[in-house]
Order: C-alpha cells, then structure tokens, then sequence
C-alpha cells in the first residue's frame, strides 16, 4: 500500500485575490504587525506582471575517490532576478511616486489575499531601476521597476488580523 497522501488543494485564480504590498517600515519581518501593513501602499491593482521574488539555492558538488557518483550538499541561497511592471500614467501620477529609484523597504506578497492566519512572504527591497517601456504596438504605457532583494526574504509568515 502506498503512503499517505498530501492534502488535497483547494486550487485558486490569483487576480482578484491575491495582495502585493510596499510597506516602509517593519521592526520585525518574521511578524510583521497589522499597524506596519496597514502603512504600507497595496500595489496590487496597478500591477500587470511579476517576475523573480523566489528563492533559488545553488549546489556544491562533493565528489570523492570511492565512488563515481558525485553527491551535493545545498550551497548559497540567492534570490531570483526580481521585477513588477505596472501601469503607467499619462500624467506621470503612478507607481513612480511610491518607488523611485533607491527607494528602500518591504514587498509584502499575500497570495492566497489579505486574510489573518493566511502565509505571506516578505521580501526587503531597494528599488533598482524603472524602466519605461515605450512600444508602438498595442500595449498600455508600462514600468518594470527592478528590484534587489536586500536580506533574506521570510516566507510563509502568518498575516496578522486586523486591528
């Protein structure tokens, strides 16, 4: 008999639930509390793609005189070249008024939405770059704001409830 098997999911569309917040400020980003994430600005609604904002690991092989087979033990963990594109504004009233290049704080990602109890990942930032991106096909103005991932990221982090 085989073992037991893992939990059902319960499988979700991300747009509409998801919630990708800049926050400047959080003491502790292994809890971050109701009162930072309510300071921060929810992008989510502006956003048209998402890149990186994972972690990778890299692998250092060990091989030895016994045996042909050369075995690994995990390496360095790096994050993923990481970006958002959002919407552009024909009046420049956009995300580049939240994050200009060198800004620095938080990404917070809520994929399963802004629920208590719920993981969160969250991720320090600096704002790399913003790039605009001009085309003559048929696009909407947008943005690809670069970003470096500053620290190690917390993942599955429990979202506070609210206040």
């Amino acid at each position: 008999m085989a073992t037991t098997a893992i939990t059902a999911t319960a499988r979700f569309f991300q747009p509409e639930i998801s919630k990708v917040y800049f926050v400047p400020t959080i003491a502790d980003i292994a809890s971050p509390t109701r009162v930072e994430l309510d300071a921060g600005d929810d992008l989510t609604a502006e956003i048209s793609d998402i890149q990186g904002f994972s972690l990778t690991s890299n692998f250092i092989d060990t091989p030895d005189l016994g045996h042909r087979f050369v075995s690994q033990i995990p390496g360095s963990i790096k994050a993923d070249q990481s970006s958002l594109t959002f919407y552009g504004d024909k009046t420049g009233d956009d995300v580049r008024s939240v994050l200009p290049r060198e800004t620095a704080g938080y990404l917070v990602f809520m994929d399963t939405g802004d629920v208590a109890t719920q993981p969160m990942d969250v991720f320090p930032i600096e704002v790399a770059s913003v790039g605009k991106l001009r085309r003559t096909s048929d696009n909407a103005y947008q943005l690809t704001i670069m970003f470096a991932i500053t620290a190690v990221p917390q993942e599955n982090v429990a979202i506070p409830a609210a206040a």
